[in-house]
C-alpha cells in the first residue's frame, strides 16, 4: 500500500468517524429535547372546577298551566319538571289550520331571544314539522339552559302569517 492511499484511507476513516459522532450527538439531542417537550406538555392532575349560578324565579310568568291551544295564538308554559338547575323546559302550543287541506302543510317553530345590542329578535332555537289534513293541535318543547333574557316563540306556517307568543323572561 502506498503512502498516498494510506493517507486517503486515514482521512476517510477520520471523516466517517466525525460524521458518526455528529449524527450520534444530533440524535441524542433530538431524543432528549423530545422527552423534555413531552414531559412539559403532560396533562396536569385533574382539579375540580366548581361552577355556580343563581336561580331566580321568572319575573313574567310564561302562561297559566294547561292553557288550551287555539288557532292564531301560541301559548307558552313553563314545565315544572324542567327545573333541574338552570335548565328550563317549556311547551308551546297552538292549532295549525292547513290553508290547503288536500295537501301537506309545513311549519317551523322558532325560539327567538331579544338582543338588547341590536334591538331585534334573534333565532335561538328552531325546529320544523308538518302534517297532512285540515287542522291539527301542535306543540313544541324547547329548553333553555343558563341563558337569561327575554324570549318568545314564533310559528311560521307555509302559506300563512307568522304567529308570535307573548314575550317571557328567563332569569337563570
Amino acid at each position: 500500500m502506498s503512502t498516498r492511499s494510506t493517507a486517503v484511507l486515514a482521512s476517510g476513516t477520520a471523516n466517517a468517524a466525525k460524521l458518526f459522532v455528529a449524527a450520534l450527538a444530533f440524535t441524542s439531542a433530538y431524543v432528549g429535547f423530545s422527552a423534555y417537550s413531552n414531559a412539559s406538555s403532560a396533562a396536569q392532575a385533574d382539579s375540580p372546577i366548581t361552577l355556580s349560578a343563581r336561580e331566580l324565579p321568572i319575573t313574567a310568568p310564561a302562561q297559566a298551566p294547561a292553557a288550551p291551544a287555539r288557532a292564531g295564538e301560541v301559548t307558552v308554559t313553563l314545565l315544572a319538571d324542567g327545573d333541574a338547575g338552570c335548565l328550563r323546559s317549556y311547551v308551546a302550543r297552538t292549532v295549525v289550520a292547513n290553508p290547503d287541506p288536500d295537501d301537506t302543510v309545513a311549519y317551523a317553530w322558532t325560539l327567538a331571544r331579544w338582543s338588547p345590542g341590536t334591538k331585534t329578535w334573534r333565532t335561538y332555537l328552531a325546529d320544523f314539522d308538518g302534517f297532512a289534513g285540515s287542522e291539527q293541535a301542535v306543540e313544541w318543547r324547547p329548553q333553555i339552559s343558563g341563558n337569561p333574557g327575554w324570549y318568545r316563540v314564533e310559528l311560521s306556517i307555509e302559506g300563512a302569517k307568522t304567529v308570535k307568543s307573548d314575550r317571557f323572561q328567563v332569569s337563570c
